[in-house]
């Protein structure tokens, strides 16, 4: 088939196509994407569409099988309940993780710009986790003091922290509540 018996026995057909291909798809420009690629595939195989007897019926399953192509490849494959609760499980315990590292790097920095006795008193009761008694005799200060200092050192980190990351990040407040 030449350019010209293709203009003449193809072309016209190509508002049917398109208005087939719109109503099975519902979307005007995916339907012209489609008209296009069969009109090309059509272009294509021009030496042996001379043996085709109907040549609208031709074209139109040709469209409509590119609709279903077309349709399939855009659809999402729906997952079980399961398994869509642990993927997004997982995304949530990874992102979750990052926060918390980023958030415990924050914290220890302002651990590290404290006073010494208090970065002492709140490296020895929290991170260490020695008893009042066991930091009392570590550093020879008195029980109330150590308490003070411990408190005054959790509130200085606490409020940095929160201004930090002033967003109000729920996350943030639970971290500094825990580990403060």
């Amino acid at each position: 088939m030449v350019a010209k018996d293709f203009k003449i026995n193809v072309l016209p057909v190509s508002k049917k196509l398109l208005r087939f291909a719109t109503h099975f798809l519902k979307d005007e420009d995916l339907a012209r994407d489609v008209v296009q690629d069969v009109f090309l595939k059509l272009w294509q195989k021009r030496d042996s569409l001379d043996e085709v007897e109907n040549m609208e019926a031709f074209t139109m399953r040709m469209t409509r099988n590119r609709c279903l192509d077309v349709i399939r490849a855009n659809k999402t494959v729906p997952i079980d309940a399961e398994t869509d609760r642990k993927l997004k499980e997982k995304t949530v315990d990874v992102h979750s993780k990052v926060e918390l590292s980023e958030s415990a790097n924050q914290i220890k920095r302002l651990i590290d710009k404290l006073p010494d006795l208090q970065r002492t008193v709140m490296q020895l009761r929290d991170v260490e986790q020695l008893s009042y008694e066991e930091i009392a005799e570590a550093t020879d200060l008195k029980v109330n003091a150590i308490r003070v200092n411990l408190s005054r050192a959790r509130k200085k980190v606490r409020d940095e922290f929160l201004k930090m990351n002033n967003d109000g990040n729920e996350r943030s407040k639970i971290f500094t509540a825990t580990l403060l």
